[in-house]
């Protein structure tokens, strides 16, 4: 099949790639003309294991392709998708609906053919009558139909997540439309992924209910963090207790400095905001982006009481600062509190991340950017643990120690143990929803 996609941000560049490799003829479409200059050149504008080189190979097949101009992408597609950003809008909490907007009314002008119009950013629960209204009315003689087909991709396991997901969402209004799209999404159906298939508001209400529950998750195990480092648990244990339960599982059940990223963060306003207009609050969702802003208010204070109150003059190496490891996603990082805190402070901030640097230059000013932990660390009064990316989780504690005019390690994702840290020579060491006093052996 003949496929557009309408922009290539994290969404977009690794839907059409992917679909790319099931065998469809897919154009990537964005209106920045260096990011498609760059893909056409092999380059990659966002960092995504295993990305690069399925882009060379389907290049190299003749199924990708990269432009800047829609309507020839558009005409004589089967399944126009929309994978434009959706940003939470000042103000109000809502999604920004602008971006979907004026691309749906392109595509409208661009149509030639019955075409699926396919909405893959996340939006709010009518957003795709919206679309089809304004398609219509751009283009009354235009034979289309609307789709919604939320994404569910993890940064950083985005194209396994495609490849091998949960499940597929897709929200349809007939048969014809409905066929179109289980055509796409033929090669997980023949290998017997689950796709659920529903009407639209139900595929837009999956989307943020999934999202919601999951930053839910999160949340609530750093406020029982918080309460354990209180009665004296581990909660680690604690965790574990819980996860081995099925109704509860293990995952997103791991304390840490909050959660951020492009969708938590975004999605839980923008539904609470939907509950707000339809009369129904969301408490619990409206209560977890309280409880998220004050975790990571909670790390600064933990950090400077690690530091008996003085962070003024001191030297303070951060180890990561994107949201999660093998990405170099800086939207709503935990660090963009974090860091800035520790500036205003007084401290001198050296910051390490493999990714981080491109997008945190800009965000994080007053930082010195290190190549590795060891460097960061020489001469450095603490060590915080931000990110756990693979290389920060097998770091020689004893040489990192050694390094430092202060051994202190603050672990803000529970790397290592107390038990550890003393051994390698730290005097000081905190976690998070644990005991942070150094035993003797």
């Amino acid at each position: 099949m003949k496929i557009a996609m309408i922009g290539t941000g994290y969404v977009g560049l690794v839907s059409g790639v992917c679909f790319s490799d099931f065998g469809h003829e897919v154009i990537c479409v964005d209106k920045t003309p260096e990011k498609i200059e760059m893909l056409k050149a092999g380059q990659v504008p966002i960092f995504e294991p295993g990305l690069d080189a399925l882009i060379e190979k389907n290049v190299a097949a003749g199924r990708l392709s990269f432009s800047t101009d829609l309507a020839a992408a558009v005409d004589g597609a089967e399944a126009v998708f929309i994978a434009v950003g959706t940003p939470t809008r000042r103000g109000d909490g809502h999604a920004d609906l602008s971006y979907v907007m004026a691309a749906a009314e392109e595509i409208a002008q661009a149509i030639t053919g019955y075409t699926v119009v396919v909405t893959k950013s996340t939006v709010p629960v009518g957003t795709n009558r919206q679309v089809k209204q304004v398609i219509a009315r751009a283009n009354p003689k235009a034979e289309f139909d609307v789709a919604s087909n939320p994404e569910f991709l993890r940064e950083g396991a985005a194209i396994d997540d495609f490849m091998r997901p949960d499940r597929v969402v897709v929200g349809v209004q007939n048969a014809r439309a409905g066929e179109v799209m289980a055509e796409i999404y033929r090669p997980l159906f023949l290998r017997d992924f689950p796709i659920v298939t529903t009407d639209l508001e139900s595929a837009e209400m999956i989307k943020y209910a999934a999202n919601a529950f999951l930053a839910t998750k999160i949340t609530f195990i750093n406020e029982i963090a918080a309460l354990c480092e209180r009665v004296g648990a581990d909660i680690k244990q604690v965790s574990k207790g819980m996860g081995l339960d099925g109704r509860i599982g293990n995952k997103f059940l791991h304390a840490g400095p909050g959660y951020g990223g492009s969708c938590f963060p975004k999605d839980t306003k923008a539904l609470a905001r939907i509950g707000q207009d339809h009369s129904v609050p969301m408490q619990i969702t409206e209560t977890v982006i309280k409880v998220n802003d004050e975790t990571r208010r909670r790390m600064v204070e933990k950090i400077t009481d690690m530091m008996e109150g003085q962070l003024a003059g001191k030297t303070v190496a951060v180890l990561g600062v994107t949201f999660k490891p093998n990405t170099d996603d800086m939207r709503e990082a935990p660090s963009l509190t974090i860091v800035p805190a520790l500036i205003g402070a007084g401290a001198k901030v050296r910051v390490v991340d493999p990714q981080g640097r491109r997008e945190g230059e800009a965000l994080l000013p007053g930082v010195q950017w290190m190549e590795d932990a060891y460097k960061a660390a020489q001469k450095a009064d603490a060590v915080v643990i931000l990110t756990e990316w693979n290389e920060f989780r097998a770091l020689d504690l004893k040489r990192l120690a050694r390094k430092m005019a202060t051994p202190a390690l603050a672990d803000l994702r529970n790397i290592y143990s107390a038990r550890d840290a003393k051994r390698a020579g730290f005097q000081r060491y905190i976690s998070i929803g644990r005991s942070d006093y150094i035993a003797e052996d």
